[in-house]
């Protein structure tokens, strides 16, 4: 098996093993991080209503006017502070954080930590 596929399993056990323990509601949604080699997105999910509340990506035109490139930390802290002001405007402020099986460091971490300066509370 190719070391790249091993990654993706790797991953994909990682994701359903927190995805077990993390749902998003109404009151608190769920921020599911999305990453790429180029892009980071990330949402706000009711689960419970089966519902995108907000969400931001470094392929949104406002984003990509503002960051050249959005597979960096400077991107994922532009998103992260994107999606604060955002849920802020919906009168969200408790999330609950679901990674998505990555580990939480250098992108993710960025767009986290912006997102707790932006008021949200993991």
């Amino acid at each position: 098996m190719a070391a790249n596929r091993v990654k993706q399993v790797r991953r994909s056990r990682r994701k359903r093993r927190i995805r077990k323990k993390i749902s998003g509601t109404a009151e608190r949604p769920r921020l599911s991080v999305t990453r790429g080699l180029r892009n980071i997105g990330a949402q706000l999910i009711d689960d419970d209503g089966g519902v995108t509340l907000c969400q931001v990506s470094t392929l949104n035109k406002d984003v990509r006017d503002e960051v050249p490139y959005g597979g960096n930390k400077n991107a994922a802290q532009r998103v992260g502070q994107l999606l604060a002001e955002r849920a802020a405007g919906k009168g969200i402020t408790a999330i609950a954080f679901d990674r998505n099986g990555y580990r939480f460091h250098g992108r993710l971490k960025a767009l986290a930590d912006a997102a707790r300066e932006g008021g949200l509370k993991f």
